[in-house]
Parts: structure tokens; C-alpha cells; sequence
């Protein structure tokens, strides 16, 4: 789709690594508060959009990167996640209320599916070979993740973790669960009830996001401390794990500033990643050759969410203050809104003399 958004990005753009911001859109009507977690829909360009002001947003996208709001619903305290079902029907969210709901999105009808004891930090959907519809689990800071049937009022199986979930992805059967401490949860959804393995984040400091890749062999760790790692599930495929600097100003004297990596985004048809972070700047990256393929100019504030839609040809990322620097950085002018970027040329294609595991 050359030409999205507008013109197409002119080839001298493409040939280097510093990626290009002018035909980044916003979407109209924004959340009125920090912008928590994007998702797209997986079957059409619908973005759903959870925010610290307690609401989830719908919106439609058309081609020409122009949204329009077709649905919100609320919650009674902020929403920290939403996420799409496979068929594109169904939106779950959860927040600091404790509670997860679905929003139906042909009846626009929401119902409260699943609760905890303290905030739910991620809701994800699943399916499982034999079941009968999507099912969620849900991460909480009361250390447990729980799944549920939609039709139930009551989990259908708990997980007692280590520590308070922080972040949580879901891909195919595989589900990673990062928490405090720095523990990481490998489970595989056949058999749900038990960690398949459990390791250390091999980052020293404090997880803030996991992201499973796209073919579902390994995942991706963000810290606070402007690192990435690359974790492969099983043990023979552990020669290609290796973590890398990320999201940092250039040293002065002997002082660095780093940021932290807030969301890692995994293309859907290239596997490649984005990873993004309170310094304001997305980076597109090629993990089997270890390569950064582009890196873009700061937005004007932190970047807290990031998704790509379905057809990998559009990149939303969330801008707004993410309270890395506490209370006193915050202002009334501080930036809040939802930008599409769009994907153009070889900005998120594998080097292709990249060598595959």
C-alpha cells in the first residue's frame, strides 16, 4: 500500500536509518488521560484504545490514516489493558477496578467476565484447540493470573505467581508472564495450570513489558534501563539469547541517561520488532541479525503503547506522560494522543542477508 497516509516516503528516506515522521497521523478524539495499552483488531482496521481516564475507545481507520470514534464504554477506575478476540468481535479490557469486561462489538452490550483481588494489569485472549470460543486470562497485582470461559462467572483455573504481574503476552499457545522481582513465566496454554519454565530476567533492573514473537519460539524483555532482551523458549535455541542497549542519550562526561522501553511490538508478517520509550523514540529491529533497521526522532513526549495492525502496514503508537520522572514533570501541556504511523517501503523487512537461526 504505497502511498498510505498520503505520499509515499521518497526512496532516499528509506535508505538510511533515520526514519521519517511526516506522514504520521493523529487520530481525532483522543483519551483525556494517558493512553495505557493499543490493539487492533486482527481482521480489520479497527483500534481499540484503554486510557487512565477509566475509558476504552473504538475507533475505525480508514486507508487515508483518518479515524473516526465508534464506540466507548467505561470502567469505574483507569484501564490498564485491552486486547482484540481472534475473530475481531469481541474487546476485553481490565484496570485498577479489579474487574475485566468484554464489549460485544456487534451488540456494543459489556458485561463484566472476571475479577481479582487487586488491579488486573493484562487481559488477553486465547483459544484452545478444543474449545468452544475465545477464553481469557487475565495478570493481577494480587500475584495470581486466572483464566476464564466467557459463559462462567467463576475462573476456570489460577495460577499462584511469584510476584505482582507487570506485563503479560499471549501467541498461539504460549503464554509470558513478567512480574516484579524480575521473574519471567513461560506456560503453555495446552497445559495451563503449570509454568513450562521459569527464569530471571537476564536485564537487572526492573520489567516493564514482554512480547511474544510472532512465530511464538521466544519472546522479547523491555527494562526500566534502557535494555532489551531476546529470550528463546527452549534450551537447544539458547545460543541465539542476547540482550542490547536501547532507548539512551549519548554519555556525557561519565553520566548516561536511559530511559525505559514501555512496549515491544513484534511485526506480524516480518517478525521484526519495535521497541519504545520514555525518551520519546520508537526503533524498528531485526533480531536474527541482530541489527537496528530504523530509528526515528523523538515525538515530543513519553511513548507509553504501540501496536501494528493486521496487514503490518500501519504502527500506532501512544504518546503521553508515562510518570518516569514522578510528579513534578507532569503539566497541563504535557502531549496525549494516538499517532499512525505508516509502514512503508523496507521499514520493518528483515536484512536480507540476515542468517535464520
Amino acid at each position: 500500500m504505497s502511498g498510505l497516509f498520503g505520499s509515499a516516503a521518497s526512496s532516499s528516506a528509506n535508505s538510511n536509518t533515520i526514519g521519517d515522521l511526516k506522514n504520521d497521523v493523529p487520530i481525532s478524539n483522543p483519551p483525556e488521560d494517558t493512553i495505557s495499552r493499543l490493539a487492533f483488531s486482527p481482521t480489520q482496521d479497527i483500534l481499540a484504545v484503554s486510557s487512565w481516564d477509566k475509558k476504552v475507545r473504538i475507533y475505525q481507520i480508514a486507508s487515508n490514516g483518518s479515524s473516526e470514534g465508534k464506540h466507548m464504554y467505561e470502567h469505574d477506575a483507569p484501564v490498564l489493558s485491552v486486547d482484540f478476540s481472534k475473530d475481531g468481535q469481541k474487546v476485553a479490557s481490565a484496570g485498577a477496578d479489579k474487574q475485566a469486561k468484554v464489549c460485544d462489538l456487534q451488540t456494543l452490550q459489556t458485561a463484566q467476565v472476571a475479577a481479582h483481588d487487586q488491579p488486573i494489569r493484562y487481559a488477553r485472549f486465547f483459544e484452545l484447540p478444543n474449545s468452544s470460543g475465545p477464553m481469557l486470562v487475565t495478570g493481577s497485582w494480587d500475584k495470581t493470573i486466572k483464566y476464564w470461559d466467557l459463559r462462567q462467572s467463576t475462573p476456570v483455573g489460577t495460577v499462584q505467581c511469584q510476584e505482582r504481574v507487570y506485563s503479560m503476552d499471549v501467541r498461539n499457545s504460549l503464554l509470558v508472564v513478567g512480574t516484579a522481582d524480575r521473574y519471567v513465566n513461560v506456560i503453555n496454554l495446552q497445559d495451563p495450570l503449570k509454568f513450562y519454565k521459569t527464569l530471571q530476567s537476564p536485564l537487572k533492573w526492573q520489567t516493564r513489558v514482554v512480547s511474544c514473537f510472532t512465530d511464538a519460539t521466544g519472546f522479547a524483555i523491555g527494562s526500566i534501563e534502557g535494555r532489551c532482551a531476546i529470550q528463546y523458549v527452549e534450551d537447544k535455541d539458547a545460543g541465539s539469547n542476547f540482550s542490547f542497549k536501547c532507548h539512551r542519550d549519548p554519555p556525557q562526561g561519565n553520566i548516561t541517561q536511559v530511559y525505559s522501553v514501555n512496549d515491544i511490538s513484534f511485526h506480524p508478517q516480518h517478525g521484526t520488532f519495535s521497541t519504545a520509550g520514555s525518551d520519546g523514540t520508537f526503533h524498528f529491529w531485526d533480531k536474527d541479525a541482530k541489527h537496528r533497521l530504523k530509528g526515528y526522532p523523538t515525538v515530543g513526549g513519553s511513548i507509553t503503547a504501540t501496536t501494528f495492525n493486521a496487514s503490518g502496514n500501519i504502527f500506532a503508537y501512544a504518546v503521553g506522560y508515562d510518570w518516569s520522572k514522578g510528579y513534578m514533570a507532569n503539566s497541563q501541556n504535557y502531549p496525549n494522543k494516538v499517532m499512525l504511523h505508516p509502514i512503508q517501503g523496507d521499514e520493518c523487512k528483515p536484512r536480507p542477508s540476515a542468517k535464520k537461526r
